[in-house]
């Protein structure tokens, strides 16, 4: 079911409207700015692994989120609203991202949630901000079921939340794309497939494997591993023997660095290539040498690209964050920024406020949000009648002296 459009709107993530003052000290609130003067509260929800082995994309996530709050309440972006940003730490875990949404619905000033970083938690969340009609704005959910269903890949498209939204593109074309790289430009016509079973993990591989073969290529072997292993000489071994070109691994930094790393001591000097959660510096931290050479899609294009990026970078460092914004900062403030301008177009038709009533707020909030379009961080920003972006670049790095470097960057044309 689609939803009804209320307006288009338009706004400049510009060089003004980004530019922050030094004021900000890190234990300012999480809202930023001024508060007062008759202004209504409004809170948004953060939903990310903030401890545990992806902490670092988690905190990046966080970060560029409150920086988005912290520019709207600077630059008064609502006028008779203060934001305030509700983070919540998932670890990771299905179960307890759930457990955050229903605490986010409980409270009347949660307008929406910014969030998660892993498909299967976000999973677990849609229904709970559904059935209180919430809006939930992902930076980095890029299982294509969340949006289209389960029959998506039939051809059979259909929404599940009209309340989700997410930022970032799709492993309907993320695999795919990586696909047609190792094939026709690294000239790479074998590969051994590995995933870790979970949500994001195995449709990755599975949308890989799927256009490699399409091209031409051969899996010349596959296998699953546990995530929370850190052993994986058995699968290794499996690789080394089996003579692939490459490694195509569809799963996360904390198990894919040490895997690629073993591979390689196994006697396979071949890349390990992977989605955008191995696109992290921690995985070469974790990889250490064995980690050169190898691949990582990451959605949209390199930050440093972007002219509408640039501010974001700047007042990102200016904060201070002892964490940088990894591969979904851009997008997490983007998905904020999101939220903030679907405020704004309920606010300015109602006397500059949210309504008082959260259920009615936040339906408003909803609607609004699916027609929102401006200019963000990450380039054009929009959603399609699905809640997906309809920003669909990708972008390919090669780890090179110790860091990702881009190789490509483009729309995939399958």
């Amino acid at each position: 079911m689609r939803h009804r459009s209320l307006l288009v709107i338009t706004t400049a993530v510009t060089a003004g409207a980004l530019t922050l003052s030094a004021c900000g000290s890190r234990d300012d609130s999480a809202g930023g700015g001024g508060g007062g003067g008759g202004k209504q509260t409004v809170v948004i929800g953060l939903d990310a692994p903030l401890t545990g082995d992806l902490s670092a994309l988690g905190q990046g996530i966080k970060n560029s989120a409150e920086l988005a709050v912290k520019t709207a309440n600077k630059n008064n972006e609502v006028e008779g609203v203060t934001f305030k940003l509700q983070a919540l730490d998932d670890a990771a875990q299905a179960a307890t991202g759930q457990q955050n949404a229903t605490k986010f619905i409980a409270d009347d000033k949660v307008i929406g949630a910014v969030g998660p970083l892993n498909s299967d938690v976000g999973q677990s969340m849609q229904k709970v901000f559904a059935d209180a009609g919430m809006v939930q704005v992902s930076p980095a959910n890029t299982n294509p079921e969340l949006t289209q269903g389960k029959d998506w890949q039939d051809g059979k498209k259909t929404r599940m939340y009209d309340t989700y939204f997410r930022t970032s593109t799709t492993d309907a074309i993320q695999g795919p794309y990586a696909a047609k790289y190792m094939y026709e430009q690294e000239k790479l016509k074998t590969v051994f497939v590995i995933d870790d079973k979970k949500t994001y993990g195995a449709g990755l591989a599975g949308t890989f494997t799927t256009e490699f073969k399409k091209l031409g290529g051969k899996v010349v072997g596959s296998d699953h591993i546990n995530p929370e292993d850190r052993d994986f000489s058995s699968v290794a071994s499996k690789v080394a023997k089996s003579k692939a070109d490459f490694v195509y691994y569809g799963g996360e930094y904390p198990a894919g660095a040490p895997l690629a790393s073993q591979i390689k001591n196994a006697g396979a000097k071949i890349p390990t290539v992977g989605g955008d959660a191995l696109f992290s510096g921690e995985y070469i931290k974790l990889a250490k040498k064995n980690a050169e050479g190898d691949f990582a899609s990451s959605v949209g294009a390199p930050l440093d690209t972007l002219d509408t990026a640039k501010e974001f970078m700047k007042n990102y460092k200016a904060e201070g964050y002892e964490n940088t914004w990894e591969a979904y900062g851009g997008y997490a403030y983007d998905s904020a920024w999101s939220i903030i301008q679907a405020v704004k177009a309920v606010a300015e038709k109602n006397d500059g406020k949210l309504p008082t009533d959260a259920k009615d707020a936040r339906k408003q909030v909803t609607e609004a949000l699916q027609s929102v379009k401006f200019s963000g961080v990450t380039g054009e920003v929009g959603f399609d009648e699905y809640g997906d972006t309809t920003n669909k670049q990708l972008s390919l790095y090669q780890v090179t002296d110790g860091a990702h470097k881009p190789v490509n960057s483009g729309e995939y044309e399958g």
